[in-house]
């Protein structure tokens, strides 16, 4: 008898553990749940933290995120206006606004994502077709380039960049979050903000660029390079003409240095010459013979040339005179 009470007693001590366990529930920061009954949702969604009161056993609790959620979209290969393919890489921030209208429709987070890829892609895709590369590619506020930047570009990228940007890239993402806010609520979710995090040129589109891009630059550097050559053969020209002008200027001064120093060098000698004549005449004649000393040459003068007239004086002079 005592035993069996026991075993009851404890069949009612578990019994109402099972119950107040299953009575309580709390919800942390950040969390909201749905009180579901059987399968389906009760009462209002319950979004604040702390602990909470539901049925036992029939009821359960579903929770929810209340923070910010991110969607990252698949990219996807996209033309724009002007028939230009490009991979469109997208993202977004939202949230559950209504925890029990969105366990009614999409129930999961990942439920609610794939609602997100089909009506955000939709949207990016209308927005991108409908729209010209450069608007997607920049904003409101883009300033045409001066004209000297304009001059190094090719002509048909000049007429791109003097194109006025009419929307931009932000009037177009807040076009797309505004389109996808009209068909969100119904899941009761609210999407708080699409942004495009990356445009790219498809591969074949990506190559032919790459070679524009090649071959653009590399008519820059030609043009540099015929420019720098143009100014070194300017360079050039003006340092020969400058290297004339020293050389000339240079020389005449070397002829002038050297007239002077001849007109000195004649005074010198005239001086000298004037000061004994005689004996200048026969320094000269002395070197004249040193000088003259050639064996291979044969010279022929008479005895009456003043060439010999010092050696026929010291020939006369050397004669002894006849004893009287």
């Amino acid at each position: 008898m005592k035993k069996s009470l026991n075993i009851a007693l404890a069949l009612l001590v578990l019994a109402a553990i099972v119950v107040f366990s299953g009575t309580f529930y709390t919800l942390e920061e950040g969390e909201q749940a749905v009180i579901v009954q059987f399968g389906r949702p009760v009462g209002d969604p319950v979004t604040e933290a702390g602990l909470h009161v539901k049925l036992p056993i029939i009821q359960e609790a579903r929770r929810f995120e209340k923070r910010l959620l991110i969607w990252d979209g698949d990219p996807n290969q996209i033309p724009t206006k002007g028939r230009e393919f490009i991979w469109v890489d997208t993202t977004a921030r939202w949230r559950i606004a209504d925890a029990k209208k969105f366990l009614e429709s999409v129930a999961t987070e990942a439920g609610a994502r794939s609602r997100l890829n089909d009506i955000i892609d939709s949207v990016v895709r209308d927005q991108v077709s409908g729209s010209e590369l450069g608007e997607l590619v920049r904003s409101a506020s883009w300033e045409v380039p001066k004209s000297e930047v304009l001059e190094e570009v090719p002509a048909e990228v000049k007429e791109e960049l003097k194109k006025e940007v009419v929307r931009g890239r932000e009037e177009i993402t807040r076009t797309i979050l505004a389109e996808a806010q009209k068909v969100i609520p119904q899941y009761g979710i609210e999407l708080v903000d699409v942004r495009i995090k990356r445009l790219d040129y498809v591969e074949s589109v990506r190559e032919k660029v790459y070679a524009r891009m090649i071959s653009e630059r590399k008519r820059i550097a030609a043009q540099f390079r015929s420019e720098g050559e143009g100014q070194s053969a300017q360079i050039l020209g003006t340092m020969e003409k400058e290297l004339r002008q020293i050389r000339s200027g240079a020389y005449r001064t070397v002829q002038e240095i050297r007239g002077k120093a001849d007109a000195e060098a004649t005074r010198v000698y005239g001086a000298a010459y004037s000061a004994d004549p005689e004996f200048y005449a026969f320094s000269r004649t002395l070197e004249a013979y040193k000088e003259g000393q050639n064996k291979n040459s044969v010279v022929i003068l008479t005895t009456d040339s003043d060439y010999y007239r010092y050696l026929k004086q010291s020939q006369v002079a050397a004669t002894p005179r006849p004893a009287r």
